[in-house]
């Protein structure tokens, strides 16, 4: 009975968030473990599925990184990235397409109609995200040229409401036509802030292989609970927040700056950890506001 009392108490946690951000739109971006772990990516979408089926509108965005290496490796090709980011010609973007669109977005759809959501793969012939190709600054002060590599302009914000609206949750992978109707290739934590951002979503979430952001890279109770913007550039500056994180911040940090209310980092590798950072009241990531 103690156990069933509980489970009781947690239900009655989460109905004040459940009100408050029932009817608002939440964008979360897939990767890594949350991808690549056929249990963390079932426990992932079930969580999805939950919060579409309590009145939240859950939009996700997802990326592709390992599974394009594996791709690439297939085709003898061999990946090259520059500050974090894929160098895409036009042989590595014929993988990223093929690999974004046929294999990820078709399976995790799929998954997400046989646990009972609705959901819908928005490339292609309902392409809803545009942009521009990205040129990064140079040690030198010239620009770095990526190749067929974009960042996001504008997204179909008609579009994506119409399936929300519906309780149908898009599915979205990190590919942007540019303005001949091109593709490009874009870092998901980069389409998952530019998504967010127009549509002024309430929530950024992004699941990753870390507990959170760690004044200790090697600790993980030294998660950090709570950051505003101010207090991750410092973190930046003292070297805490590195490496293969600061991309993570600086989307959030973008995400903030255009509108969305609340971005959060997480362990997609923890069952159902979007629902305990959503849902309780202490949540098991990092929260970064304004």
């Amino acid at each position: 009975m103690d156990a069933a009392i509980r489970k009781a108490d947690v239900l009655i946690e989460a109905l004040g968030y459940i009100r408050h951000f029932r009817g608002r739109q939440m964008v979360i971006k897939l990767g890594g473990s949350a991808m690549e772990e056929a249990d963390a990516l079932r426990s992932t979408l079930q969580s999805v599925v939950f919060l579409s089926t309590v009145g939240l509108r859950p939009i996700l965005v997802h990326g592709g990184g390992k599974p394009i290496d594996r791709a690439m490796a297939a085709s003898g090709l061999q990946p090259k990235k520059i500050l974090g980011r894929r160098v895409t010609d036009d042989d590595t973007l014929a993988i990223v397409v093929r690999v974004l669109t046929e294999e990820i977005n078709h399976g995790i759809v799929r998954q997400l109609r046989e646990l009972g959501g609705r959901a819908a793969g928005l490339h292609t012939s309902m392409q809803v995200l545009f942009g521009d190709r990205l040129l990064l600054d140079g040690p030198d002060g010239g620009k770095i040229d990526l190749g067929r590599v974009g960042h996001v302009t504008r997204a179909d914000l008609d579009l994506i409401n119409d399936f929300t609206q519906a309780g149908v949750i898009p599915v979205i992978p990190s590919l942007a036509h540019d303005e001949h109707g091109g593709w490009l290739n874009v870092n998901g934590d980069t389409a998952a802030a530019g998504v967010a951002g127009q549509m002024r979503a309430s929530k950024l979430v992004l699941m990753t292989d870390t507990p959170g952001i760690l004044r200790d890279r090697k600790d993980p109770d030294s998660l950090i609970g709570s950051l505003t913007t101010d207090g991750c550039r410092q973190l930046i500056r003292d070297g805490v927040i590195d490496s293969g994180m600061i991309p993570k911040v600086e989307a959030c940090l973008d995400a903030l700056q255009a509108g969305v209310g609340k971005t959060h980092i997480i362990d997609g590798r923890l069952r159902h950890s979007l629902l305990l950072e959503i849902f309780t009241d202490t949540g098991v990531g990092t929260e970064i506001v304004l």
